[in-house]
């Protein structure tokens, strides 16, 4: 049977001394894509262009995640002052060049979690290569740098595709013109292990999830609270810039200081002590500028992520999100602002019958039919 590369920026909780670079919401959906593909009896091998941020040189290993999976670590250079970056990047670039020439044949599959980090070496290999590849693109990012020279150069990377995996039919318009074998997975579709919640106060505990980017809506969170009485308490956590973390840490004490509503920033929590908070909380927040080009063709992979750990979603109403098969468990808002957001809930009775981890299960086996059926294909 032929071997599966993902390659994407990835590391597991376990290695946190490291201190390698990720986006604790990309691997979360990464892991899902790997763990059913292995569960289809694929040799999987996990390939993390991740550096470290420490100061420390990091050597590289392999990591047995579990049946049929694996995960490939480069070695690392420090980083640090912007040579030192510099010269790390160069350095898992040439790694990564000369991994994929050793150990990816034509009679595999190579997917690729889009990075403008790496395009160029996959770009090279597959022109030097005849390897089937599969572009994972979750968003267009030069629609988030507002960069069109970029975009063409982005536009032009997904063509080399030989298939896709994408988060909406939307995007999908924009990149499979040919009609070349696709799968839309929208997020994460796994039930969760339950575990006994941590809150104890008869609120209805809200939360944010995510990136503290600005233009990604934490902030529009945090400043909901400020419309929200005594009976809620809404949490921030996620990760993000030092400056961007400070920014939504003083915004919160700001707005601490003006409502009644309890308002907390809990930092970055991942692997199962994510998944106990969240599932301790009853409404999730998607909460992002509806205007910024990205929201055209992305879809909030948080909204899968509380959807499969119980929660009610309150999201702002845009095209992606309105048009998929989860539209009809989620709560809108229309108008960009907190009091907005917090009308949308406080409309919501959290005693009301609801069930989406049924849905999600649904998108589960739905998923696992799609993705065998392309894996076959090439």
């Amino acid at each position: 049977m032929k071997k599966i590369y993902y390659l994407a920026y990835f590391d597991v909780p376990e290695n946190a001394s490291q201190n390698r670079n990720y986006v604790p919401s990309a691997t979360t959906k990464a892991s899902y894509i790997c763990e059913t593909i292995a569960k289809l009896g694929y040799d999987v091998t996990i390939i993390s262009a991740s550096a470290t941020n420490s100061g420390k040189f990091c050597k590289g290993m392999d990591v047995e995640l579990c049946k049929n999976l694996h995960l490939h670590l480069f070695d690392s250079l420090p980083s640090g002052n912007i040579i030192k970056r510099v010269l790390s990047r160069a350095h898992i670039k040439k790694q990564l060049a000369d991994y994929l020439k050793s150990n990816v044949t034509a009679e595999d599959i190579l997917i690729v979690y889009h990075s403008l980090g790496y395009m160029d070496v996959v770009s090279r290999f597959k022109r030097n290569n005849n390897v089937n590849l599969i572009i994972e693109a979750e968003e267009i990012y030069s629609d988030v740098l507002e960069n069109k020279k970029s975009k063409e150069k982005e536009l032009d990377f997904f063509e080399i595709a030989d298939g896709y995996i994408l988060p909406t039919e939307l995007l999908s318009d924009i990149i499979n013109k040919n009609s070349k074998p696709e799968v839309i997975i929208y997020g994460t579709y796994k039930a969760n292990k339950k575990f006994v919640g941590i809150f104890n106060d008869s609120k209805i505990h809200c939360v944010y999830a995510g990136t503290f980017d600005p233009r990604k809506g934490g902030a529009a969170a945090a400043a909901a609270a400020g419309f929200l009485d005594d009976r809620y308490h809404v949490h921030i956590i996620g990760f993000g810039s030092e400056k961007d973390k400070q920014s939504i840490i003083e915004e919160i004490k700001n707005i601490s200081e003006k409502t009644k509503c309890t308002l907390t920033f809990d930092g970055l929590l991942s692997g199962e002590a994510y998944l106990r908070f969240i599932q301790s909380c009853d409404i999730g927040l998607s909460t992002q500028e509806p205007a910024a080009m990205f929201n055209a063709t992305s879809f909030p992979s948080k909204v899968l992520s509380y959807l499969a750990n119980g929660l009610r979603v309150v999201s702002v109403r845009i095209e992606a999100i309105e048009k998929s098969a989860v539209s009809d468990l989620l709560y809108f808002y229309d108008e960009n602002s907190p009091e907005s957001i917090a009308n949308a809930i406080k409309a919501i009775n959290c005693d009301d019958e609801y069930n989406s981890e049924k849905r999600i299960s649904e998108l589960d086996l739905g998923f696992n039919e799609k993705l065998k059926s392309m894996l076959y294909e090439l």
